[in-house]
């Protein structure tokens, strides 16, 4: 990203001047234009300038909002100055610029073109009032006549025009409690509450067509198959190679070589189940066709192999038989622990590590010993997709993800996102159409959608979303708060992971606050 760095030097006070700066000396200006009117800011409120990035765009934030972009490591509020002025937008050019302002916070504003840094003498800077111009008076903090070709400078008050947009954000510095401080192992709550109930949570994948699942207390994530996996030489035939996940060497196994399946082309679908076995003491990387949903089962309708099949070695790492929609819907449970030849993706493991070098050797090691302590420094998350945006839910949340049924039942007199109610063995679940929550327009159905169901308020609710895309860990240092836009969007949305690189942003929602109490009343009352 090209980045035009300003050095903001000490300002002065006055009517007209930044606090802490001499009315008597001269002042340095940014000057601007938006939609053919010049604009100036104080130097000293500027922090860079920079071209128009990609953004994240926030739900239920104002109008004016571009989104959210990676500024070194700092997520940055993106507001359209057209926008806030009450004009039309235009796409972004060449020309276009984003002026990063100091408000406390940092937050960028886009104006058409960036024009000059200029020195002005205070007696050339006049009062805004009785000056006709398209803002009102209280937004400017003053005018700067005779500046040659450019007219009239109208100098901004920024402040106070993000605060009349964006009141919250002028509370934002400070405001943040250790969002952390209450915060636990989503894997730990998940076993707990699984030690303590009558069900199991199952993650379920295709292969070839067939359906398997793993408990879900054996999957540590769930992420993307990159398009280069490092072959390793001379590894036994089901190891596909390492692949680097956050800077560890991950084997990976592909479950078609494994069961003698035939092969098949990487598609956007394959994803990379990070399998852990006997309690971490070995994290292989488990390639499967597709991900279909996470479910959650009665110990009841969950079989042994039958006795003649588990004797056959073969079937060794199938260790059960979920019976699912009275029968119809049969689904193998893989054991983890009996899936691996354990030697052999050690030696894959040692291989790679070899040929990466003694220094990779030494940290992978390092980084292996480490791996309980940096367990609890980070956070999972199961993440979904609206439009080209990212979400993430706490996985401990997430009572389990289901696909779309062909036909829903209508709930009348409800609310637009209330798309109807369902069946879930033998309970009726009302369904969220997040989109329209959200503000988003509609999509037609289509068999990526999937159904996120969360317990809100003692009430089973789903929330239908355009896809699932994986399960993922996520370090704690890498999750911010997230800046308060607006009074829903931070009520829902608490927080944002900032991955620079992987060049991507996920916003993180609050699951108990997806609703107000207003909506949830609704919900309660077309689950009825």
């Amino acid at each position: 990203m090209y980045q035009s760095k300003i050095v903001a030097q000490a300002g002065t006070e006055g009517s007209s001047a930044p606090s802490g700066h001499d009315p008597a000396l001269p002042q340095q200006f940014t000057i601007f234009t938006v939609q053919g009117e010049t604009f100036a800011v104080s130097l000293t409120e500027v922090k860079e300038i920079i071209r128009m990035p990609e953004v994240v765009r926030v739900p239920l934030a104002p109008p004016s909002l571009e989104g959210l972009t990676n500024l070194r490591g700092t997520v940055l509020p993106i507001v359209n100055t057209r926008a806030l002025f009450g004009s039309e937008r235009v796409a972004a050019d060449d020309a276009t610029r984003v002026v990063v302002l100091d408000q406390g916070h940092p937050i960028g504003i886009v104006v058409d073109r960036v024009v000059s840094v200029v020195t002005i003498d205070p007696e050339r800077i006049e009062s805004a009032h009785g000056v006709e111009t398209t803002l009102s008076s209280e937004l400017l903090r003053g005018v700067i006549k005779d500046q040659g070709d450019l007219g009239l400078v109208m100098i901004l008050e920024a402040a106070r025009l993000i605060e009349q947009e964006f009141a919250l954000l002028a509370l934002a510095q400070g405001s943040h409690a250790n969002l952390f401080a209450d915060s636990t192992s989503a894997m730990a709550n998940l076993r707990a509450a699984d030690a303590s109930q009558d069900e199991i949570q199952l993650v379920s994948f295709e292969v070839a067509g067939q359906e398997y699942a793993l408990p879900i207390h054996s999957v540590r994530e769930i992420v993307q198959l990159p398009e280069n996996v490092t072959k390793v030489p001379k590894a036994a035939p089901s190891v596909m190679g390492v692949i680097s996940l956050r800077d560890r060497l991950l084997p990976v196994v592909s479950l078609r070589r494994l069961f003698g399946l035939p092969s098949a082309e990487r598609a956007d679908h394959n994803r990379v189940a990070v399998v852990s076995v006997n309690n971490g003491a070995l994290i292989v990387g488990v390639v499967l066709d597709r991900v279909n949903e996470v479910l959650r089962v009665r110990r009841g309708a969950i079989d042994s192999m039958p006795a003649m099949l588990a004797a056959q070695d073969d079937l060794a790492e199938i260790s059960s038989i979920c019976r699912l929609d009275n029968g119809k819907r049969l689904v193998s449970i893989l054991s983890a622990e009996a899936m691996f030849d354990r030697p052999a993706i050690t030696s894959a493991l040692e291989g790679a590590l070899e040929a990466a070098g003694a220094d990779m050797a030494v940290q992978n090691q390092v980084e292996t010993r480490s791996v309980g302590s940096a367990h609890h420094e980070e956070e999972q998350f199961v993440v979904f997709r609206l439009m080209d945006e990212e979400f993430g839910v706490e996985i401990a949340s997430v009572q389990e993800i289901v696909r779309v049924p062909s036909e829903l039942a209508k709930v009348p007199k409800t609310e637009n996102f209330i798309r109807g109610v369902m069946n879930l063995r033998g309970s009726v679940i009302p369904l969220i159409d997040q989109r329209a929550r959200f503000g988003l327009p509609a999509i037609e159905a289509n068999d990526r959608q999937r159904i996120v169901v969360f317990t809100l308020g003692g009430v089973q609710t789903g929330f239908i979303v355009d896809s699932v895309s994986e399960v993922m860990r996520i370090r704690r240092d890498r999750i911010k708060p997230a800046p308060d836009l607006s009074e829903n969007q931070r009520r829902v949305i608490r927080r944002v992971a900032n991955l620079p690189e992987a060049k991507r942003m996920i916003l993180l929602l609050d699951a108990d606050r997806l609703l107000d109490a207003g909506q949830m009343a609704e919900v309660v009352q077309a689950a009825a």
